[in-house]
């Protein structure tokens, strides 16, 4: 069917009976949905998780014996109602449209959800949920503000008026934090084991950073339940990647044609996957090594590698190709100033703090990284790279600072990205004069410090919850003053300024 025959009658809306008319181009789920258990409660289903995990559960269903292992959805914000309404009208089916480099396509609809529950209308379902016994695992994508910790010391934030409510009230829980604990008390009184915690998350160490979190809201709540996960609950390390952009309508609209059916909320992303775990679980875990994730004893290098390249990079050109005008990364990297900037700041400042990794060529990782940055395919916005970056910077970029200046290396590549941060903040333009589209729970905060550097030009790097004591570092500080003043010089182009710091790096 092409995309001139079809029309408003013609297109029925994605759900279980509607499989059946779909091209034969099409991969859809192949086991009977209706025998699958949720074995897999996860909190915060966005873009990522249904491009990613739900994907590798998907393909593993497909394997006979495996049936335990569907996923239960929990949206614990309001603004997961949308979503809530449009998974149950499809059956919890949608649409993963996977973008190639060289154009191909695949069309694929994913089956593993087999449940939704919005916990602001029923706190209590999803409590019980987390605690039933099929539940071995729980698993987050909530972002890194949803682990509630300072950025700066990675201590747990007890001033969120949220974990406030939470410790206060341990029946009426808001945050992951609180549905959890409440979950595991109840498994703790019924004589159940514990499920596995699982963080989904772009966080070095997000294992261990989730049982921190969580044992020190639960020492506050509950000393004796804190003791049980403590000696009980596993936390497993993870190193997750792949790009998937916001949904747009273009995608709602290439749905209709490809498929011939409606999905209000279909998901695209690249084609490279990866998904390496440690093999540290309460309970019985998925064989998701069988369709293509790496369970290892230590995934720390991994993610090393991951966060300080992949989404440090991601910030790199986000930040400095949204001054200059650019709004997708593919737009920004295919620029050769940009990509040369990039991979010299992925050489020479990234490169020399990463250990060897047994099986992963550092240089073709590198390629590939810009093969995959470039995909003409995968509309990235900068604005959603640049999103909460309060929340990223400090381990993603800050983090590789802090490290070369106890090396005595230079920082200036990393050093522009943070002036051009700080003015981001601080103006909110590009050159061309557009207002920037700035998502960021910090901003106010970023904007205030920001708005002084006109008088104190490394007033930014005061916000110590984010910065530490870069402001004490001379070295820093002076690298740090020379590309502000670069900046915030009438007439600025940031690409003259990378030109010029690019060639003092090479002198």
């Amino acid at each position: 069917m092409t995309q001139h025959q079809h029309t408003d009658a013609l297109v029925t809306g994605l759900n279980q009976q509607s499989l059946a008319q779909l091209p034969s181009h099409v991969d859809t789920p192949t086991y009977d949905r209706s025998a699958v258990k949720a074995g897999i409660v996860h909190i915060g289903v966005g873009g990522f998780h249904r491009a990613h995990q739900a994907v590798y559960v998907n393909e593993l269903l497909k394997t006979p014996g495996s049936e335990q292992w569907g996923i239960c959805g929990v949206g614990l914000l309001e603004g997961n109602r949308g979503l809530r309404d449009i998974l149950k009208q499809q059956d919890y089916l949608y649409t993963l449209t996977v973008r190639h480099p060289d154009g191909t396509i695949d069309n694929k609809v994913i089956g593993s959800m087999i449940d939704f529950l919005f916990a602001p209308e029923d706190k209590q379902a999803v409590i019980n949920k987390l605690a039933h016994s099929d539940t071995k695992i729980v698993s987050l994508t909530i972002t890194e503000g949803g682990y509630n910790f300072n950025p700066a010391t990675g201590e747990f934030d007890y001033s969120n008026p949220d974990i406030i409510n939470d410790i206060n009230n341990p029946n009426d829980p808001i945050t992951a934090f609180g549905y959890i604990t409440a979950a595991l008390k109840l498994r703790k009184e019924q004589g159940l084991g514990a499920f596995t915690v699982q963080s989904c998350d772009n966080i070095q160490h997000n294992g261990n950073v989730t049982r921190k979190m969580l044992l020190a809201f639960a020492t506050e709540q509950d000393k004796d339940l804190s003791e049980w996960i403590e000696q009980n609950v596993s936390f497993p390390n993870a190193m997750v990647d792949r790009i998937t952009p916001v949904s747009k309508k273009s995608d709602i609209d290439y749905v209709v044609d490809a498929y011939g059916v409606s999905d209000e909320w279909p998901i695209t992303c690249e084609s490279f996957t990866q998904w390496v775990i440690e093999d540290t679980f309460s309970d019985s875990r998925p064989n998701w090594d069988v369709v293509g994730a790496q369970f290892v004893t230590d995934v720390t290098p991994y993610e090393t590698m991951k966060i300080r390249l992949l989404n440090a990079g991601h910030s790199v050109l986000g930040l400095l190709g949204s001054i200059h005008g650019y709004s997708t990364i593919d737009e920004t990297v295919s620029d050769e100033l940009f990509a040369t900037y990039l991979r010299a700041f992925m050489d020479k400042e990234v490169t020399p703090n990463l250990e060897p990794l047994e099986g992963i060529d550092l240089e073709s990782y590198k390629d590939t990284l810009i093969e995959r940055f470039a995909n003409p395919n995968i509309k990235d916005s900068l604005a959603r790279i640049c999103s909460e970056s309060s929340a990223k910077l400090p381990k993603f970029l800050i983090a590789t600072i802090n490290e070369n200046l106890v090396q005595g290396r230079d920082v200036s590549l990393a050093t522009l990205v943070i002036a051009t941060w700080c003015l981001y903040s601080d103006k909110g333009l590009s050159e061309n004069g557009e207002q920037l589209e700035i998502q960021d729970a910090m901003h106010k905060e970023l904007n205030s410090y920001a708005q002084e550097t006109q008088t104190s030009p490394i007033a930014f790097l005061k916000l110590t919850s984010l910065f530490g004591k870069l402001e004490h570092n001379e070295t820093f500080t002076a690298e740090y003053k020379k590309s502000i003043a670069a900046l915030y010089a009438p007439n600025s182009k940031v690409k003259a300024i990378m030109k010029n710091v690019l060639e003092q790096k090479s002198n």
